[in-house]
Parts: C-alpha cells; structure tokens; sequence
C-alpha cells in the first residue's frame, strides 16, 4: 500500500511539480492538493494522509499554524516543511511547531524525497546549517540573547512578512481572520521588540526583511 501524501502550497505549479515528483515513486501516492491552512486541515481529516507537505506562506493563516492545528487534531500525521523561506529562522519554530523536517524549495529534487522517507521512518529532517545551528544553542543554552526577529512570535513575524509583503493592517486583519484592533496590537508590540518607533519605520523595515528574504 502506498504511503498517502497531503500536499499544502499557495503556488499551483508547486503542488503540479511536487505531485508529479511524489507519483513517480513506487511507495507514495499524493491524495490531496490545498492551497490554504484551512482546507489543508479539512482534507487532512477526509483524507487521512499519513504525511503532510506544508509551505509556511499560505493562503488565510501561517504553515505554522497549520502545523499546530494538524499536530493537535491529528497527531499520527507527520509533517515536512518545503519553503522558499530562510530555514536558519523557520526551521526551529517548525519543530517547535510539531514539524519533523525541513526543506528548502531550491534544495535538489532527490532531497524532497529523502526528507519524506527520513521522517516517515521516525527521524527528522533538518539542512547541516539547522542541525548546527541548534547543536549551537544546545551547548550554550539561553546565555545567547536572540536576534530582534528571532524575538518575535510566530503571528508576530507573520503580521511582519505581511507587511513586507504590501499587505495593508486591514488586509492583515482579513487574512489572518483576527481583529484590526488585534492586528494594530501586533504591529505595536513589533515596533517595541524592533526598536522602531512608528508605522511608517515599521513598515520600511518589514519590506526591506521581506526582499532579502528572496531567493537570489
């Protein structure tokens, strides 16, 4: 029996590309498609994948908070990251998440399909960068203070990415489904941890950490 693998990516002609790579194997078959978190939660109930692919950026809530819903309703369910994303930033909350590997977008094909059998066999799946870059804080434990955006929370450097993305707060609001009161309490809380000290700065600086995080 094949190995039922769900699929979450905003980007059509990943999910074209990822199913097609996924098919081609003997022992997975792709059963779902979704472009959003909440119907990526939707199908994994119908559907009972045993893995899930999952983008950080999607349509109407965070991959991260996929993740945490997936881990909570259905924890047999594994998890791989596949994203164009930084994994030096993304990776530990990914874990912390509920998420088992990590994988960049750029990264060679084959490397899609060993992080799928790594985590399905029970392991994780992490770049040598992550692994050291944790193995790093393991040794030096909270001595380290943490970068500005690394002091984020994750809906915190959600409302961040949106801002840098264009995204006005009450676009914000309509796609994270939270307030435009919640939305400004966010960007107030960012502009404490950033050191910035109006929305205008706010949002210069949203952008600029948006572009440098684009693949060259």
């Amino acid at each position: 029996m094949k190995t039922k693998v769900l699929l979450v990516d905003d980007h059509p002609l990943v999910r074209e590309w990822l199913t097609n790579l996924i098919n081609e194997e003997t022992d997975f078959e792709v059963c779902g498609l979704a472009a959003s978190a909440r119907d990526g939660l939707e199908l994994a109930g119908k559907l009972s994948p045993r893995i899930a692919v999952v983008d950080i950026s999607l349509d109407g809530s965070s991959g991260l908070e996929l993740i945490k819903d997936l881990k909570a309703q259905y924890p047999k369910v594994d998890v791989l990251v596949l994203s164009m994303h930084d994994e030096t930033l993304y990776a530990e909350r990914a874990m912390r998440a509920g998420a088992s590997g990590y994988i960049m977008k750029r990264e060679a094909t084959g490397r899609v399909l060993d992080a799928l059998r790594a985590v399905l066999s029970g392991g994780l799946f992490f770049s040598n960068a992550v692994n050291a870059q944790l193995a790093q804080k393991l040794v030096q434990g909270t001595t380290n203070k943490p970068t500005m955006i690394e002091a984020l929370s994750d809906r915190e450097l959600e409302v961040f990415q949106l801002l840098g993305r264009g995204y006005s707060t009450r676009q914000i609001s309509e796609q994270m489904n939270i307030s435009f009161k919640t939305v400004q309490a966010f960007c107030a809380r960012i502009k404490d941890k950033l050191n910035l000290t109006n929305i205008n700065e706010l949002i210069f600086h949203a952008v600029r950490w948006h572009e440098s995080q684009q693949p060259r």
